[in-house]
């Protein structure tokens, strides 16, 4: 794949800002940002397009401190070669930073681009914990969430409440291997069993029958979905209409709002999930909610995008709080300011980032609401539990990160 620099900017028609002027390169003031997404798959709403748009409401709310911020879109179509063309070109022809990268297997590749071109990847909708692990990298912050921390905060607490016996239906890719992985081990390490697990073709699956039948007949407690999205939402369909809500509990390892949306309060009630971001949680995620929510289709954001928002907003102020020429000259001195500085936003609140790249804020688990509780179409749920940033992702010195020091 090939992009010159019309065909990238027609793939970010949407550069910049409604309302603001063209950056223009003059005298290196400009910092410029790439939203590698899926703007056309599975992940499309719960990334895509609100991606985009928090993107360009952290710039929009940074403001103008003496410097221009472009911002350009690209659709990954959930390929790692693709995605790792568009980075690559993306990096050659002046983009300083690339933001959002869902699909793990995607994101994996970019990091390793983003190292070697020695730019900044802000990563938010890739879930694999490897990003702050084994092949944590400089140039890397990891901002959201990750396998670990869902595993923990929905996996464990559902081992809790006797759910000790587990089928899995996982995404055959790197997000899907890594989200089983962790939350296998957290129900071992709590006296649980794996009794199995099937792993089928990602994105080219649509039937998921035959997986349900197996899970079906493993005669496990738990049915754990390890996959995302529009993914999730037909597993969960398809396993109500074969009746498995008899004899199973459904583990939604990795669910938003949208998600919610989509399945409807009347087959969703009673779900677990985790998420990062609620846009009903405090009085600061309401504010963000209604700074975006009529650029948003009317919705409010999801989780990822949200983390979107904080992770370019507090990269623009550590090039702020650094300047533009060294921020644009090293990547990994950039990712350095940003672990330096306290990080503050309305979408997550306080926050730090770790010498690996791993933010750190608080997890919380939510329950579904049934349909008589909700107050309106986006009021989805209450909160069941907050897991502490601290303890929510993986310790510091059990990732296998080569940056951090023993």
């Amino acid at each position: 794949m090939s992009l010159n620099r019309r065909e990238m900017l027609a793939a970010g028609a949407a550069t910049a800002l409604g309302g603001l002027p063209r950056a223009r390169a003059q005298g290196g003031q400009v910092i410029r940002l790439g939203v590698l997404t899926d703007m056309s798959g599975p992940y499309r709403d719960t990334t895509g397009p609100g991606s985009v748009v928090l993107t360009q409401q952290a710039v929009q709310d940074f403001g103008s401190r003496g410097f221009q911020v472009e911002v350009l879109q690209a659709d990954h179509q959930n390929k790692p070669d693709v995605g790792a063309n568009i980075a690559r070109q993306w990096f050659d022809q002046g983009i300083d930073a690339v933001v959002d990268l869902p699909t793990s297997s995607v994101a994996l590749a970019v990091n390793q681009i983003a190292r070697e071109k020695n730019k900044v990847h802000l990563n938010s909708g890739a879930a694999t914990s490897d990003l702050t692990g084994a092949q944590c990298s400089p140039n890397t912050v990891h901002w959201t969430y990750d396998t670990y921390m869902l595993a923990k905060s929905t996996g464990a607490a559902i081992v809790k409440t006797g759910g000790d016996s587990w089928f899995f239906i996982t995404a055959d890719y790197a997000f899907g291997h890594a989200l089983e992985r962790d939350t296998s081990n957290f129900v071992r390490s709590a006296g649980g069993r794996v009794l199995g697990n099937v792993r089928y073709p990602f994105p080219a699956t649509t039937d998921f029958s035959a997986f349900l039948l197996q899970a079906q007949a493993s005669r496990a407690k738990v049915l754990g979905f390890a996959n995302a999205s529009t993914d999730t939402v037909n597993c969960i369909k398809g396993a109500r209409e074969f009746g498995l809500q008899r004899s199973m509990k459904f583990a939604a390892l990795l669910m938003g709002i949208v998600d919610v949306k989509s399945l409807g309060l009347e087959a969703g009630q009673g779900l677990n999930l985790t998420e990062a971001f609620y846009w009903d949680l405090n009085d600061r995620t309401r504010a963000l909610t209604e700074r975006v929510r009529a650029k948003n289709e009317g919705r409010p954001p999801a989780m990822v995008p949200a983390g979107c928002y904080g992770a370019v907003l507090h990269y623009l102020k550590a090039v702020a709080d650094m300047g533009v020429p060294a921020a644009k000259a090293s990547g990994v001195e950039a990712v350095n300011r940003m672990k330096a500085m306290p990080a503050d936003d309305d979408a997550f609140g306080a926050s730090t980032i770790r010498p690996d790249g791993r933010c750190i804020h608080p997890a919380y688990l939510f329950e579904v609401k049934a349909p008589g509780e909700s107050r309106n179409p986006w009021d989805l749920y209450k909160l069941a539990a907050t897991t502490p940033g601290e303890e929510a992702f993986r310790p510091l010195a059990e990732g296998g990160c080569p940056l951090v020091r023993s």
